[in-house]
Formats: structure tokens, C-alpha cells, sequence
């Protein structure tokens, strides 16, 4: 079986690879000769994965899958959410949005969050999908040189790490997208 995974976040592609059993071909944007940025318009996480999705396969013809993934804080009403990415703006620096968002939770005692995925499956025609939730905290200070984005403030329930200390395996185990990917694979597996 052969996916196309609409993302440019190398960081993203690396480590959904690394859960996909063999049977399962990725190729990447570049290997199907997409050099745009896609659309992210919507203001959902669940809209934007879709809207990817069906990029992918209205222009360029493939099954693919896209993800979204957004870090809502409680106190903040769920900020940065869908604007994650883009937090502290569109230069889309993680240590900005990092900065920022330690900036905005300064003083706060409620650091509680949580990471979610949603991926959008577009194959034989019809759209699956998947949504992997990681509950967590948000550090004080960054921790950690692993990951990317928002990994070096997070520290998953349960663990003293934040993902940024943690291997590939163990994060893919226990965190958002690597949720949501053992769901699509799951469904993928029932597709061959």
C-alpha cells in the first residue's frame, strides 16, 4: 500500500514513519513533486487535517492522509489550539511560540494542557478520521533537545520527561499524533 503523508514537517514524517509497519509506503510531498504550502485556513484542527487531505488528492490524485495537531491550554481557553504553529506568528518559530506561551502562563498555577492530533485519511474515496489526545503540563522552562515545536514545555500525565527528553519510541507510544497513527494503522491494516 502506498499513502502520500501531505506534510512538510520533516520532524512529523520521521516519526510517523518510524510506527508504519513495512507494508505501508509513505512518500513525502516532495516525492510527488508538491513544493506549495498547503491551505491551512480552517479554524479547526479537524478542518485543517481535511483540508490537506483533500489537496493532496484533488491535485495531485493520491490516497494520502494529513495531520493537524494543536497544544490547548486550560487557563488560556484552549490557546494556542488551531494557531499553534503560528502562535507568536508567521514566521512560525518554535522557540517564539514557546516564549510566548511561557510569557502568557507567568504567574499561572493551572499549567494543565493537552496535545491533539487529528489525522484525515483520504482513500477509495472516502475520508476516515483519527484523533489522538495527550494530556499534560506545561513546564516553567524548556527541558530537553529531542523533538519539536512545543516538546521541550511538555510533560505528559504520568512522567517526569518532557518530550524532548524522551526517545522516539516511547513518545510515538504515549503521545498525540503517535495515538492517532496507531488508530489510521489499525484501519489501514483492514484495508490489505
Amino acid at each position: 500500500m502506498e499513502l502520500v503523508f501531505a506534510t512538510n514537517n520533516l520532524n512529523k514524517l520521521k516519526e510517523v514513519k518510524a510506527q508504519l509497519p513495512e507494508s505501508i509506503k509513505i512518500l513525502s510531498l516532495a516525492e510527488i513533486g508538491c513544493t506549495i504550502d498547503i491551505p491551512e485556513t480552517s479554524n479547526t484542527i479537524e478542518g485543517n487535517a481535511l483540508q490537506k487531505a483533500m489537496f493532496i488528492k484533488e491535485k495531485f490524485g493520491y490516497d494520502c492522509f494529513a495531520d493537524d495537531t494543536g497544544l490547548e491550554v486550560d487557563v488560556l481557553n484552549g490557546a494556542p489550539g488551531v494557531y499553534s504553529a503560528r502562535y507568536a506568528g508567521e514566521q512560525k518559530d518554535a522557540n517564539d511560540n514557546m516564549h510566548k506561551l511561557l510569557e502568557n502562563l507567568k504567574g499561572s498555577s493551572n499549567r494543565k494542557g493537552r496535545f491533539k492530533t487529528v489525522i484525515s485519511l483520504f482513500i477509495n474515496n472516502e475520508v476516515y478520521s483519527f484523533t489522538g489526545i495527550c494530556n499534560g503540563t506545561i513546564t516553567s522552562k524548556k527541558s530537553g533537545s529531542k523533538g519539536f515545536g512545543y516538546d521541550p514545555i511538555f510533560m505528559p500525565e504520568g512522567y517526569d520527561l518532557t518530550f524532548a527528553e524522551m526517545d522516539l519510541k516511547l513518545k510515538n507510544q504515549i503521545g498525540h499524533r503517535g495515538k492517532a497513527v496507531q488508530q489510521l494503522i489499525i484501519y489501514l491494516k483492514t484495508q490489505s
